[in-house]
């Protein structure tokens, strides 16, 4: 199989992801904090190493300003329904996943405004109207960072200007881009970002982080045991044990660490790079198949590693089944968790089939699939 799926989840992980698992479930996989034994505190050294990792990709200084969840969606329903109330107004974007706009709407049952500002065909975000949207009451702007239908890239420090000048709390849905782009959250003044890390982080699904800036505090979502205070029937009121209730996935979020420990070793600009040169490749070439529709920007360099097509007036679920029956490669198609996206860029009615270059692709395999869409698109032809 050529996987092409990588904005859905990374495949496959680094040897070093999945000998850390397996050693995990046959070695350590005890309760982390819940007891005194050695497998119980090998789980919560390595949890906290972890911790620490995901810290210095951010450039976070403390380690416990890092939560722990189970995916992005996870980390966005905390960050956003954890800090809004009743009167309160938050703006987003046009290009936003349901992870994100679910739990906004969500909140309008709750008196919580909201404000989506939109983005053009191509997916870019029209900074003037966001900055136009922030009114009296606004109290958080939330943003992905790269569209995961077309991958085009918010400029998060422009973002991040409006929200300082306007003393607006801003957050990031960095789940295309937290592992690839240099993120720095100190640099970039964000006081809140999620990201899954079963994606660009090369985690193990159910793996999630979200980042709170000092001084952030949120309404948990969930009560119960945290290994901490536990004489105490109320929920302790210090992070990250108040957002982290219940038995950790600790074999993931071994996994995870050795993912981020990837990165680190591998550096983001070296993984940036090969990414950014596929994509560039396959765009170029792309654009040569008569008949073949590609959405977003023509510059990798404005864009994640995501490619959404389609060909002539085929249905874009049967493309996508005919490059796995056919061709043996992985891709996504449809309306990809964000009709906000779709809406933008034209397709909500159609869909589209998305190409997601990971950094373990190869030049072969971008070949392999330009071959795929060439012989699909001759036969409408």
């Amino acid at each position: 199989m050529i996987y092409l799926d990588n904005a859905a989840t990374t495949f496959p992980k680094p040897q070093s992801v999945n000998d850390e698992v397996y050693k995990c479930m046959t070695t350590y996989a005890a309760n982390p904090g819940r007891s005194g034994h050695t497998m119980a505190m090998e789980a919560a050294r390595v949890i906290y190493e972890t911790r620490e990792s995901v810290a210095k990709l951010l450039n976070v200084e403390d380690p416990l300003n890092i939560i722990f969840t189970f995916n992005a969606t996870d980390s966005l329903n905390l960050g956003i329904k954890g800090y809004l109330k009743s009167g309160d107004h938050v703006v987003t974007t046009g290009i936003e996943h349901n992870s994100v706009i679910r739990p906004i709407k969500e909140l309008e049952h709750f008196g919580v405004e909201n404000t989506v500002v939109s983005c053009n065909e191509l997916g870019e975000l029209n900074y003037d109207e966001l900055e136009a949207s922030i009114k009296d009451n606004t109290k958080l702007v939330v943003v992905t960072h790269a569209s995961n239908i077309v991958g085009t890239l918010v400029d998060l420090e422009k973002v991040s200007k409006i929200c300082q000048d306007k003393k607006v709390t801003f957050m990031v849905d960095a789940s295309q881009t937290l592992g690839v782009y240099d993120i720095d959250v100190e640099a970039l003044k964000i006081d809140m970002l999620a990201a899954p890390g079963h994606k660009c982080l090369y985690g193990p699904q159910g793996t999630g982080i979200l980042y709170l800036r000092e001084g952030i505090n949120l309404k948990e979502m969930k009560q119960g045991g945290t290994g901490s205070k536990s004489e105490e029937i109320v929920q302790p009121d210090l992070s990250p044990d108040k957002y982290e209730s219940g038995t950790h996935n600790t074999p993931g979020l071994a996994g995870l660490g050795k993912g981020v420990e990837f990165i680190l070793e591998t550096t983001t600009k070296k993984i940036r790079e090969h990414e950014q040169e596929l994509t560039q490749y396959f765009i170029d070439e792309l654009q040569k198949i008569d008949g073949v529709t590609i959405y977003g920007p023509r510059d990798a360099k404005k864009r994640a590693a995501v490619v959404s097509i389609n060909i002539d007036d085929m249905d874009s679920g049967e493309v996508t089944f005919l490059l796995n029956r056919d061709y043996k490669i992985a891709t996504r198609s449809g309306i990809h968790c964000s009709p906000l996206g779709h809406t933008s860029i034209g397709t909500i009615k159609k869909g589209a089939v998305r190409f997601s270059i990971g950094y373990f692709n190869t030049k072969d395999d971008i070949d392999a699939a330009l071959k795929a869409v060439r012989e699909l698109a001759s036969k409408q032809a």
